[in-house]
């Protein structure tokens, strides 16, 4: 665990982008040995906008990385934050304990955020309106999202005082299980479910992606599932049963334009609508 932790202190800008990268040509690969949904649509095409906003979150986050890290050189200097006020432990639980709540309040609760803040889920619905889920809709985030998520990371760091390798494997691991649970993969619904009860699985987060209410505004966790199952936000729905997009926001030829996408944020507010016929909170 300490070599890890050394390694992500001082990771190559080059590994990073590798890891984000290699993880997409994985399960872009993957999708096309077990994919869940056969779809019909161009996997090339489908991914001209969703790599143009993943470009996007790395213009953004590429210069404001260093309030990170500033950041948390001042909480470890200082002693301050949650894991630093809490009594000795041994390195791998330190990690752990770091990760799990850099994930709660830089994913987990920066999702809740966006789907509860109607001008917050107006930016948000970038990221719902693909209408054919798959590995590269897990960066597919406007702008302003981008800084929005920053901003509730940078938080994170502040509040649980996580040294830059946590910083940095947290990053990277978030990276990597997004893309998974993003991917339109086929497991086994047993291995999926096991994994759900850990990690956010393939099948625990498409339910997040169905087109109504209630199903849009659960299972918003990124890394880790208990989030959702301790606050009360997890939901089943069988997968069969799952259509991607947002009601409210019909229009595919537009969901698949950049230009229209960019100014979703500025239009009029719509609530997708709920249907309660199909809830199911346990699988």
């Amino acid at each position: 665990m300490e070599q890890i932790i050394t390694y992500f202190e001082s990771i190559p800008a080059a590994h990073r982008s590798l890891i984000l990268v290699g993880g997409i040509i994985f399960f872009w690969i993957l999708e096309g040995i077990v994919p869940l949904f056969n779809g019909s649509y161009n996997k090339w095409k489908h991914s001209v906008p969703n790599f143009f906003f993943t470009l996007t979150t790395i213009i953004i986050n590429f210069p404001l990385a260093f309030l990170l890290l500033k950041t948390s050189d001042w909480a470890v200097a200082n002693n301050f934050g949650i894991i630093n006020w809490l009594p000795e432990m041994p390195l791998w639980a330190y990690v752990f304990l770091g990760i799990a709540l850099l994930d709660l309040i830089g994913a987990y609760t920066a999702h809740l955020v966006e789907h509860k803040v109607k001008p917050l889920w107006m930016v948000h619905l970038v990221h719902h309106t693909d209408h054919n889920v798959d590995t590269t809709t897990a960066n597919r985030h406007h702008p302003l999202e981008s800084v929005i998520r920053y901003i509730f990371t940078l938080i994170g760091v502040f509040v649980v005082g996580a040294p830059v390798g946590i910083i940095m494997l947290y990053q990277s691991l978030s990276v990597v299980l997004s893309q998974f649970n993003h991917a339109n993969v086929k497991l086994s619904k047993g291995v999926d479910k096991v994994i759900s009860y850990v990690l956010i699985s393939p099948d625990m987060h498409k339910v997040h992606h169905h087109y109504v209410l209630p199903y849009t505004d659960s299972n918003y966790g990124n890394i880790f599932s208990w989030w959702d199952r301790l606050f009360g936000t997890y939901l089943y729905l069988d997968r069969e049963k799952i259509i991607y997009g947002v009601d409210t926001f019909p229009d595919k030829v537009a969901n698949g334009q950049i230009s229209s996408l960019l100014k979703y944020p500025f239009v009029g507010y719509r609530k997708p609508t709920t249907d309660s016929s199909l809830i199911k909170t346990k699988d």
